[in-house]
């Protein structure tokens, strides 16, 4: 086996020799001392030998070794000076360039809309309350006048975490909550996230962002709601915008209905934004179901109240002009600076 050790130092020396770039030290390191090496061969061959004689070659095998890696090492730290060289010989720096801009940071587009329509309805005398994303059947469905077996159920395409526990499909499941632990009046709106198993279109996401609103007194009426909308939507477009309501069904209010606005990119004339119809969907609304009342613990003989829900992307497409809901969620920052003139 000295043979083999012996002629195995001569030829990692000479290969050494012409070993002049980093790649050519890699695959000198690995042909010598990989898993598949000389070195591990004469490791395994160890066995074969008896004694003494066995502790003697496994020292000079080990020895070699050791040699093997600080003659590496050397020459890599010589080989990484000489080419660190050459690269800054060869790079050019011109300290007069200016540096890179740094740019601030700015609110989302969808967390700058909220805002603004937060801070509209605050200014109207709504306070904010905050619901969980995550949430149980009763809240979401039961105690919004959903039974069980209703069929509104299968309006709402819903992601179950298990058989009673969900992510909830609007910012409604706050409403009981609130009932439970305040007395009217109650006006309060609940911005937030809310989640559907829907088809991933332009115009639909399963995430997306609501704000509810909830109002409960006495003396609350139809004309309130009506009123409450049109100064929500005129001062959200920093406009006199022209509405139409027409009937629709939910489960929580009664009598129900659904909230247009004139398009606002075509003045009412039709478009591709509004379908050529010439109206924009913008919130379903309603007056609260007795129901929905006696749950929260809230006596509909004395009380009533309205409610809506508006989507907070669709009131930025309209807004801003933007085309596809699924540019909000990609983070593009081609996209997001337009928002912000950055």
């Amino acid at each position: 086996m000295q043979p083999n050790i012996e002629s195995l130092r001569s030829a990692f020396t000479q290969e050494l020799s012409h070993a002049d770039s980093s790649e050519a030290l890699e695959i000198l390191r690995v042909k010598y001392l990989g898993k598949k090496s000389p070195l591990q061969n004469l490791m395994k061959g160890l066995k074969e030998v008896d004694g003494e004689e066995r502790k003697r070659v496994g020292k000079e095998i080990n020895d070699l070794k050791e040699e093997i890696t600080q003659s590496l090492l050397t020459v890599q730290e010589e080989v990484y000076q000489r080419e660190l060289t050459a690269q800054l010989v060869e790079e050019k720096l011109d300290v007069t360039l200016p540096g890179r801009k740094d740019f601030a940071g700015y609110k989302h587009p969808v967390t700058e809309a909220m805002d603004e329509i937060v801070d509209i309805l605050t200014g109207m005398g709504f306070s904010v309350q905050y619901g969980p994303d995550i949430d149980t059947d009763y809240y979401n469905f039961e105690a919004l006048n959903f039974a069980a077996d209703h069929p509104a159920r299968d309006m709402q395409d819903t992601f179950y975490i298990e058989p009673h526990v969900l992510l909830r499909t609007h910012t409604s499941n706050i409403q009981a909550r609130v009932m439970e632990q305040q007395r009217p009046p109650i006006r309060i709106i609940t911005p937030g996230k809310a989640y559907r198993n829907e088809t991933i279109t332009a115009r639909s996401h399963v995430l997306f962002h609501q704000i509810e609103g909830l109002y409960i007194d006495k003396a609350a009426t139809f004309a309130d709601l009506l009123a409450t909308l049109k100064e929500l939507y005129s001062k959200l477009f920093s406009a006199d915008v022209v509405m139409r309501y027409r009937p629709s069904y939910f489960p929580f209010v009664e009598p129900g209905m659904e909230v247009d606005i004139s398009c606002l990119s075509c003045g009412g004339k039709g478009c591709g934004l509004c379908k050529h119809t010439g109206w924009l969907e913008v919130c379903g609304a309603g007056m609260v179901h007795p129901e929905v009342l006696k749950n929260g613990g809230i006596d509909p003989e004395v009380y009533n109240g309205y409610a809506w829900g508006m989507g907070v992307e669709r009131c930025l497409l309209l807004k801003r002009g933007v085309k596809d809901i699924r540019l909000l969620t990609e983070n593009d920052l081609r996209f997001l600076r337009q928002f912000n003139g950055i």
